[in-house]
């Protein structure tokens, strides 16, 4: 499909009126046509009137008319073809087999909602039946959930496809009944117009509102901030920085109704090494450890950005293997130019923190935007004084503490941020005492705890929670993959004593 540098409202193409924006091909900086221009607010405006019209008759459609309609859309990005690939590989450096894979996740979680509302169980329906004999009388109750309303979605730089224009965010609210207006990351404008030219041509295939999809351009913040204190919408989804996040945070906070923001922003992924694990095969261990840590160079939210170990021969040999595994890879291309200063400034400030030192980097590299990655060093009592220590920085980029005793490692577990994940690598001979005492801490920093394991890799299926508490996201209670995300944008309403002609149809005999 042909690209034209034009937003989407509704079934409308526009262009845009304010700064320009274009694509980067991180691997060379070189420019990629078209320029995009950033929408202004009249279309903002009219992208959120359009979705206020279309909430009302689309939350009334029925399940079986809203899977139809989430298949169509992974149908429509199947036929884009090799050109959706070729286009995101060329904006984000990103590789072939990583960017198919990325687009059958995307296509699968779309098909997963549509089961989800086959099976009817996002609508929580309940029914405590009359009790007239019971001092005092209860009346006749039932509930079930209804979709909170249009809903703005901001595209993420690290997942163009997966958290972006169709990606789980959008997935999960168009399947609870909530129109959606994504605004398109700035970095793959134009993986985002192929997207949301199969997402429009879905909405006209089934028949649906025009303002079920709209989606916007920004080269700067103007354009998000205004959806978000847009009084039509009634939830934002983000995928970001813990900057960005809190900013919408704040905006959505100081509206006259104020809204959630549920925002996915950072987290450093404790693992914890312990000693059994360590002295099984340290060599094997670093091995497997740095396959994650330079996995995507790095940009994922479930980077393994800090290690927790004892001291020792074992954790030596770690060390030893880790080095000379990072010293014999290559450089890998980053998302962006941003991006790619943002991880080297990170990264220099880490190592200068007291206390921090150097352990291994990868070698130095000519190319263009490239991460070398990293892995720094410091002991337990400088990472427990120095809050700072536990910044992400976003790429491949790893601090390994140090500890004297096992109580050093038990203090590191209280003290951590909220977290995404968190993990311990243990044996059968392992101090069960010891992990147990970890565990009971880390399940309160995290939403996903790992064994024996690395936390690169998010299944998408109904026991996944991908989030945790703040500053991991800004809802602990949530998650942004799996077929819980629904719930972020559903919310509960009670009958009381409702005859039952005029009871919605989910709730009649039952």
């Amino acid at each position: 499909m042909k690209l034209t540098g034009q937003a989407f409202i509704g079934a409308t193409r526009v262009a845009g009126q304010g700064d320009a924006l274009q694509a980067i091909d991180p691997a060379n900086n070189t420019p990629l046509d078209p320029v995009y221009a950033s929408n202004q607010t009249r279309d903002v405006d009219r992208a959120c009137e359009l979705a206020q019209q279309a909430f009302r008759p689309y939350r009334k459609t029925d399940s079986e008319t809203r899977a139809r309609f989430l298949e169509t859309i992974a149908e429509n990005i199947l036929e884009l073809g090799d050109a959706l690939i070729e286009r995101a590989m060329a904006e984000t450096g990103l590789p072939r087999p990583r960017l198919e894979g990325e687009r059958g996740r995307t296509v699968n979680q779309l098909k997963l909602f549509a089961e989800v509302l086959r099976k009817g169980l996002w609508l929580g329906i309940e029914h405590d039946p009359a009790l007239g004999e019971r001092t005092p009388p209860r009346p006749d109750l039932r509930s079930r959930n209804i979709p909170v309303g249009p809903v703005v979605v901001f595209g993420a730089s690290n997942f163009p496809l997966a958290f972006s224009v169709a990606g789980g965010d959008t997935a999960s609210a168009l399947a609870a009944g909530c129109p959606v207006i994504v605004k398109a990351h700035p970095a793959h404008p134009g993986t985002s117009e192929l997207v949301g030219q199969a997402l429009q041509r879905a909405v006209q295939q089934c028949d649906l509102d025009e303002g079920v999809f709209s989606m916007l351009f920004d080269a700067g913040h103007n354009v998000g901030a205004a959806l978000v204190a847009h009084p039509a919408i009634k939830a934002v989804g983000f995928t970001g920085s813990r900057k960005g996040g809190t900013a919408l945070m704040a905006i959505a906070a100081a509206r006259p109704e104020p809204i959630p923001v549920y925002a996915e922003m950072s987290s450093i992924n404790p693992l914890f090494l312990l000693t059994d694990a360590l002295e099984a095969d340290p060599e094997a261990l670093a091995e497997q450890y740095v396959d994650s840590l330079q996995m995507g160079a790095g940009q994922f939210c479930t980077n393994p950005g800090l290690l927790i170990a004892r001291t020792g021969p074992a954790l030596d040999r770690f060390i030893t293997r880790a080095t000379e595994k990072l010293q014999g890879s290559q450089g890998q291309t980053m998302l962006t130019p941003g991006i790619a200063q943002a991880y080297n400034s990170g990264l220099t400030s880490l190592a200068e923190q007291p206390g921090v030192e150097l352990i291994a980097r990868a070698p130095d590299v000519q190319s263009p935007n490239q991460c070398q990655s990293s892995l720094l060093g410091t002991g337990a009592e400088q990472f427990l004084a120095q809050p700072e220590l536990q910044s992400e920085v976003f790429g491949s980029a790893a601090l390994l503490v140090q500890c004297d005793s096992d109580a050093q490692m038990l203090a590191i577990a209280e003290g951590l941020e909220g977290q995404l994940t968190a993990g311990l690598h243990l044996t059968d001979q392992t101090d069960s005492a010891l992990a147990a005492e970890l565990i009971d801490r880390l399940e309160t920093k995290a939403g996903r705890l790992l064994i024996n394991g690395f936390p690169t890799g998010v299944e998408v299926c109904s026991a996944m929670v991908h989030g945790g508490p703040y500053p991991a996201t800004s809802d602990g209670r949530t998650t942004s993959v799996g077929t819980r995300a629904i719930d972020r944008f559903l919310r509960p309403v009670c009958y009381q004593n409702f005859p039952e002609a005029l009871l919605p149809l989910e709730l009649r005999g039952v």
